[in-house]
């Protein structure tokens, strides 16, 4: 027996492997020696498992499962048998233990607090305000004599009291210094 944990255990019975030769480095024995395993798992007919654990490993198993039920996990990441046969089974016990483990329970959904509304609000306003500032600058006739208007005569090629936009001034003039 084979102990999973929350009072699983797997009969090594249900588990068959078969070697074959693994890809990759292996020096000499690369085409000699079969060191990759292959660990089979049947998951919809063991015995062991709890029909909601059976469920869920069916689902993480993805790719690995095929069609009649049954797990394969290959392991070629090392170059002796037996580092691979614990490899693989270590691999299938990990898959084993995240299904058995509960889902989370699903989230109440909640509103939103009347101060955390007031924070959003009073960050929005922030932001606009800043942003407002990115515009081009507006002008009030009368507030200050070196501001020119729209209507205002054109710029002195010396006249050090226009100032440079970043897009142009508004009568259509380029930057003047």
């Amino acid at each position: 027996m084979i102990a999973v944990g929350r009072g699983i255990a797997l009969n090594e019975d249900e588990l068959s492997e078969t070697f074959l030769r693994a890809s990759g480095a292996g020096g000499q024995n690369v085409n000699k020696v079969e060191t990759a395993v292959q660990l089979r798992f049947d998951v919809r007919h063991s015995p062991s498992l709890p029909d909601a654990v059976r469920a869920r490993l069916e689902r993480l198993a993805g790719r690995r499962l095929t069609q009649d039920g049954v797990l394969v996990i290959t392991a070629q990441r090392h170059r002796m048998r037996e580092r691979n046969r614990e490899d693989a089974l270590d691999r299938l016990l990990v898959l084993i233990r995240t299904a058995a483990e509960p889902p989370p329970p699903k989230r109440r959904p909640t509103r939103p607090t009347h101060g955390s509304k007031e924070r959003r609000l009073e960050g929005k306003s922030l932001r606009g305000g800043i942003k407002r500032l990115r515009g081009r600058p507006v002008f009030h006739v009368g507030l200050l004599g070196s501001e020119r208007g729209p209507g205002a005569p054109p710029a002195q090629p010396n006249d050090h009291s226009s100032a440079c936009w970043s897009k142009g001034p508004p009568d259509g003039e380029g930057c003047q210094t």
